[in-house]
C-alpha cells in the first residue's frame, strides 16, 4: 500500500476515534485495528501520537472550512451569508454522532501539555475569524461585528456540544440577524461594543 493511501487510512480511524471516543481514550492499538494498518506502519507514517492528533486537526480543518464555505457561498446576497454560516452549523449540529467542537475538544485534552495541538487550535479559530471578517467586509458591514459574531458561533458549538441539540445554532442566528441590522442598512454602525 502506497504512503498516501495508507496515510489517508490512519487518519480517517483518527478522526472517526477520535471525535467519537476523545483522544486520550483511543490507543494506538485500537487506531492500528480501525485502519488496518500494522502498527510499525502507523509509526512510521506518524512516530508520536501527538504528530497524529495534529494531522488530523489540519485535515478536519480544511474539510469543515471547505463544507461550510461551499454551504454560505450559495447565497447571492451577501447579507445572508452571515446567517448562512448559523444556518450550516444547525445542519452540522444535527448530523449522527456530532459530539461538539473537534478543536475544543483537542483543547480540553491536550492543550495544556501539547504546544502543537494547542497552535493547531489557534490556527483553526483563527482562520475561522478570518472568514467570518471577510463575510463582514464582502457586506459591506462595520468590521466591529466579527468579534460578537464569531463569539456567538463559538457559543453555539460549545452549548450544542454539551445539550446535544441544534437549537443553539438557531437561536445564535437570531442574535445574529439582530447585529446585522443593528448595524444599519446603510453599513453605519449604530452598535458598537462597550469597553
Amino acid at each position: 500500500m502506497d504512503t498516501a493511501l495508507a496515510r489517508e487510512r490512519a487518519l480517517d480511524a483518527a478522526e472517526e476515534l477520535f471525535y467519537a471516543r476523545g483522544i486520550q481514550a483511543v490507543g494506538m492499538d485500537e487506531l492500528r485495528g480501525a485502519s488496518g494498518l500494522s502498527l510499525k506502519r502507523l509509526y512510521q507514517l506518524f512516530p508520536t501520537k501527538e504528530q497524529l492528533v495534529v494531522a488530523y486537526l489540519v485535515r478536519r480543518d480544511e474539510r469543515w472550512r471547505g463544507r461550510l464555505a461551499a454551504h454560505v457561498a450559495r447565497q447571492r446576497d451577501p447579507r445572508e451569508r452571515i446567517p448562512a454560516v448559523f444556518d450550516w452549523l444547525q445542519e452540522w449540529f444535527g448530523e449522527t454522532g456530532f459530539r461538539g467542537c473537534a478543536w475544543l475538544n483537542a483543547y480540553g485534552e491536550l492543550g495544556a501539555t501539547s504546544t502543537l495541538v494547542a497552535e493547531q487550535v489557534r490556527a483553526h479559530k483563527e482562520a475561522f475569524r478570518g472568514y467570518l471578517a471577510s463575510l463582514v467586509d464582502a457586506a459591506g458591514l462595520p468590521a466591529v461585528l466579527t468579534g460578537p459574531l464569531f463569539l456567538l458561533a463559538e457559543g453555539a458549538m460549545v452549548t450544542a456540544g454539551v445539550t446535544g441539540g441544534a437549537r443553539p445554532a438557531a437561536e445564535a442566528r437570531e442574535a445574529a440577524r439582530a447585529l446585522v441590522a443593528a448595524a444599519g442598512a446603510d453599513g453605519i454602525s449604530r452598535w458598537s461594543p462597550t469597553p
